[in-house]
C-alpha cells in the first residue's frame, strides 16, 4: 500500500511539473527588426534610413568639430596661451551642449517616425498573424516584445523568435 501510494505522489508530482514548464514557454520577438526585414524596399522606409543616415553624418561631423577645437586648446595651453585656451574650451562647451541637443531631439524624432511606420495598420496585422502562427508552431504560451517593453532585462536567445517570423513572413510575401 505504502509503494502505491508513493508512486501515486511521484506521478502526480511529475504530471504537476510537466504541465507547469507546458504553460511557461514565452518567446520574445523584436519587431523594429521584423519592421526592417520585411519593410525595407518600401519608400518610406528607404526616407526613414536617409534621414537617419543624414543625422549621423551631422553627429559626426559636429564630433569632429569639437575634437578639433580640443586639439586648438592643447596647442594653445602648449604654447603657454591661456588666454586662447580658455576661448577654445568655451567654445568646445558650447559645441558639446548643441550636439547633446541635436542628439535628443533627432533621437526622439526618427524614433516618432519609426513607430509611426511599424504601426501601420496592415503592416501589424500581419506581423501579429505570423507571430501568433510562428508562437503556436513552436509551442510558445507567451510572446514578449523586445522594442516596445522596457520590463525584459535578460533572456536566452533560443526564446527570440524574431528570425522565424521574418522567415515567415517573407516566405508569404513570395507566394
Amino acid at each position: 500500500m505504502k509503494k502505491f501510494l508513493l508512486l501515486f505522489i511521484a506521478g502526480c508530482f511529475l504530471s504537476v511539473t510537466v504541465q507547469a514548464q507546458q504553460l511557461t514557454r514565452i518567446a520574445v520577438v523584436d519587431l523594429s527588426k521584423v519592421y526592417v526585414a520585411f519593410m525595407r524596399d518600401s519608400r518610406a522606409v528607404r526616407d526613414f534610413e536617409e534621414r537617419s543616415a543624414r543625422v549621423q553624418a551631422d553627429i559626426d561631423r559636429m564630433t569632429a568639430e569639437i575634437n578639433a577645437v580640443k586639439i586648438n586648446q592643447a596647442n594653445a595651453l602648449a604654447q603657454g596661451n591661456t588666454a586662447q585656451a580658455l576661448r577654445y574650451e568655451a567654445e568646445a562647451i558650447s559645441k558639446s551642449d548643441i550636439l547633446k541637443e541635436y542628439y535628443k531631439t533627432k533621437t526622439a524624432e526618427l524614433e516618432s517616425i519609426r513607430k509611426s511606420l511599424t504601426q501601420s495598420g496592415a503592416f501589424l496585422e500581419q506581423v501579429y498573424d505570423e507571430i501568433r502562427y510562428v508562437a503556436e508552431s513552436e509551442g510558445y504560451s507567451i510572446v514578449l516584445s523586445l522594442s516596445e517593453n522596457n520590463g525584459i532585462i535578460w533572456y536566452n536567445q533560443t526564446v527570440d523568435i524574431t528570425d522565424k517570423v521574418i522567415k515567415s513572413l517573407m516566405d508569404k510575401a513570395r507566394r
